[in-house]
């Protein structure tokens, strides 16, 4: 079944959601592998400088999504989807959101308050913005950590279910974001 246009996302929004996913999907293997121990410094250091300033890059996305979407909701799901699952959908992208703002910000501040550069900010001639603090930065260090693992859990359970709806139950909901750019009528 194919969902008609009014059902699907605008084409601002699927840009959106594109964009951070592949920037995500990126991110999150380059981060698990750069703190491993025995990696080559080479590699290490390549995946550091990735890791850091995608996340100053995904910031303002992610805070521009969230403003858009709030802005623009998202359609209805087909009302053929059971309302226990219109809720797990609703809470699990509010989650989403949720964990990609904590992601970056608790990123940056681990960054910034142990005292180590973020080149893309410092070429732009931003300064650190906070004071060195092995506290601060410890924290933040566990909280990235934490909301990184629960952001890998939750993206498991939601490309599952995009999947279980585009290829088992053909439904239209995953039609609804895919492809990035809206077919032209």
């Amino acid at each position: 079944m194919m969902t008609r246009h009014s059902d699907s996302y605008r084409t601002p929004a699927r840009l959106f959601h594109w964009l951070i996913a592949v920037a995500v999907l990126l991110m999150i293997p380059a981060g698990l592998i750069m703190t491993q121990k025995g990696i080559a410094r080479p590699l290490q250091d390549a995946l550091f400088l990735f890791h850091k300033n995608m996340g100053v890059i995904l910031i303002p996305l992610i805070l521009l999504r969230l403003i858009y979407r709030l802005r623009h909701p998202a359609p209805p799901l087909p009302s053929s989807i059971p309302a226990w699952q219109r809720s797990a959908a609703s809470v699990s992208h509010w989650l989403l959101y949720l964990l990609l703002i904590v992601m970056p910000i608790s990123g940056f501040i681990r960054v910034r308050a142990g005292g180590f550069p973020i080149e893309l900010l410092d070429r732009l001639g931003v300064g650190p913005w906070l004071a060195k603090s092995d506290a601060l930065a410890d924290a933040a260090k566990g909280l990235h950590y934490a909301a990184g693992m629960a952001l890998i859990a939750l993206l498991a359970l939601h490309i599952g279910a995009a999947l279980q709806h585009g290829l088992i139950r053909r439904d239209g909901v995953w039609t609804r974001i895919w492809p990035p750019l809206r077919p032209r009528s």
